[in-house]
């Protein structure tokens, strides 16, 4: 503001500083800060939904409830978007199929008979 009164290559090159640095800043909130927190957010939720199967299978077997209850407890427990169906666990609980395991680009793999 105070090079308003001086001449207009002043200006220019001032109001040019001041796009470019207006530009910059919202280059960086929108393409680097954002999606980093978006995505610490969303490794932060995963951790907590996983935390929070472990604490319902813990409690469930704490009160006495039967190994299979307490699987069953702790699969309802799991997100839908992620969770088992029940025939998938038996099979897993019975020993028909090798319990998954990640695959080379972190896609669930089964793997056995």
């Amino acid at each position: 503001m105070s090079a308003l009164g001086g001449p207009p290559e002043a200006i220019g090159h001032k109001v040019a500083a001041a796009l470019v640095g207006t530009f910059l800043g919202i280059l960086l909130c929108y393409g680097f800060i954002g999606p980093i927190g978006s995505h610490m957010t969303k490794i932060a939720e995963e951790e907590r939904d996983y935390l929070h199967v472990l604490r319902v299978l813990m409690i469930s077997a704490i009160k006495g409830d039967p190994p299979i209850i307490a699987i069953e407890m702790g699969r309802r427990a799991i997100p839908l978007h992620e969770r088992p169906s029940f025939v998938e666990v038996e099979a897993v609980c019975r020993g028909e199929v090798a319990a998954p395991t990640e695959g080379a680009q972190g896609e669930p793999r089964v793997t056995g008979p």
